[in-house]
């Protein structure tokens, strides 16, 4: 249990310190912040600890194929229409999108 309390505490720091940098004038260090790949890699050192190097690995090329599926579609809408809708609906669009590509990459997925 304290595995899963320490990473819920490092995931919401680390996302409090991408948006305090942002804010702060810092975007540089909040974009290098967001791109680390901090929740991958929490998740991957508990996951290997639980269940083995083999467990990560099958996870990881699960995650790698859905980013491509679902992850990638995600930030287009973002990008194209932050500009044209506003942050806020651009976003809702995209999760929406994110969650139909993500349940059905998964359904799918035989890995």
């Amino acid at each position: 249990m304290i595995e899963y309390i320490f990473a819920f505490l490092v995931g919401g720091i680390i996302t409090t310190l991408i948006i305090f940098l942002e804010v702060a004038g810092f975007p540089t260090l909040s974009r290098l912040a967001a791109l680390f790949p901090i929740f991958t890699w929490l998740s991957y050192l508990f996951i290997g600890r639980i269940s083995g190097g083999s467990e990560v690995s099958r996870h990881s090329l699960f995650v790698l194929l859905g980013t491509l599926v679902a992850w990638i579609p995600y930030m287009l809408v973002i990008y194209f229409l932050s500009p044209r809708i506003g942050p806020t609906k651009a976003i809702i669009l995209a999760l929406v999108l994110f969650i139909i590509l993500a349940l059905l990459f998964t359904h799918l997925y035989k890995g």
